[in-house]
């Protein structure tokens, strides 16, 4: 269920020295058979953009979507890979560092599982989710990919920091229902793929969205919530959340990689996404509870759709080519 070298593949933080072996999945495997790693992905997104840039050089024009955040191998800051790795063991404490998180379940386990289930028309009783395979991705102590795994998902949950994906595992342990659908993860693309509360933390969010395309199946989902970049959720998230009342560790969240809905919407429809729906979300730290809300001023889901004709494998194709040539 939980991996930790298939997640630092995924991530670009590969080393030969990780040697993680996690939940349902045996790594090396997960890794080599799997159909795909978003290291490889970001090597060939590299070399189209690179592509692109040369001949749009010799129009004497310039890439505007071109930068170099956008030609990294790496979607991960090693800065937030660090800090999470000293929060590694108090994912469960539901009144710790991670309490706003546990909370949120509420919100998005339901958010997932609807939208889910508008899209494919699942009929499993007990299971709704029966049937479909999810990924988790920055998955941390697994507190959204348990409750997926119940519904009946076939999850991967997969995470850089080594003793997050421990500490998941140890917990999925304690659960009957989910130790006994322990079972080794196939290869292919995925109904969905989960980022909540993972974006704002990433280096490279052009590479994150391209490689989300790519693990996905055509018509698939990609489920994430985040924080919005404006006056009020850099007041609300960093100086009244972190600073003052303590509600999570200081230093958790770096404003400037905050995005908004319209920016995020506009790089994901740029990587054959269409959004569906964009939700605000807002939490209330007297009650420790989540609720719906109609402003996106401060924490916001959203759920995109991948587009049915694939864009990513003509791309994907022409920068193999590129390679040969």
């Amino acid at each position: 269920m939980y991996v930790n070298k298939f997640g630092r593949l995924m991530f670009g933080l590969y080393s030969r020295n990780t040697a993680a072996v996690c939940g349902m999945v045996q790594a090396q495997r997960a890794a080599g058979r799997s159909g795909f790693s978003w290291t490889a992905v970001c090597r060939q997104r590299t070399l189209w953009l690179r592509r692109s840039a040369s001949l749009e050089s010799q129009h004497h024009t310039v890439p505007c979507h071109m930068s170099a955040r956008s030609a990294s191998h790496s979607t991960v800051d090693p800065d937030e890979v660090r800090r999470f790795q000293s929060l590694a063991s108090k994912w469960w404490d539901e009144r710790g560092e991670f309490a706003a998180l546990h909370a949120m379940n509420d919100l998005r386990v339901p958010f997932i599982r609807d939208n889910l289930l508008n899209e494919h028309r699942l009929g499993h009783p007990g299971k709704p989710l029966a049937g479909l395979r999810i990924l988790d991705v920055g998955c941390g102590g697994g507190l959204l990919t348990e409750p997926l795994g119940r519904l009946g998902a076939d999850v991967l949950g997969v995470d850089p920091v080594g003793d997050s994906i421990g500490t998941a595992q140890v917990h999925t342990a304690f659960d009957p229902d989910l130790r006994q659908r322990r079972r080794r993860h196939g290869g292919g693309r995925y109904d969905a793929v989960v980022a909540s509360e993972v974006v704002e933390h990433l280096a490279d969010l052009e590479t994150f969205a391209f490689c989300c395309g790519h693990v996905l199946k055509p018509g698939g989902s990609l489920f994430i919530t985040t924080l919005n970049k404006t006056n009020l959720s850099y007041a609300l998230a960093i100086v009244a959340a972190e600073q003052l009342l303590r509600i999570v560790p200081s230093g958790t969240h770096d404003w400037e990689k905050f995005i908004s809905p319209v920016d995020l919407e506009r790089l994901l429809e740029s990587n054959g996404f269409s959004v569906q729906s964009i939700q605000g979300m807002l939490y209330n730290p007297v009650s420790g509870a989540w609720s719906w809300t109609n402003s996106t001023a401060i924490n916001y889901a959203l759920h995109a759709v991948k587009a049915r004709e694939d864009p990513h494998t003509e791309q994907a194709q022409e920068s193999t080519a590129d390679t040969h040539s």
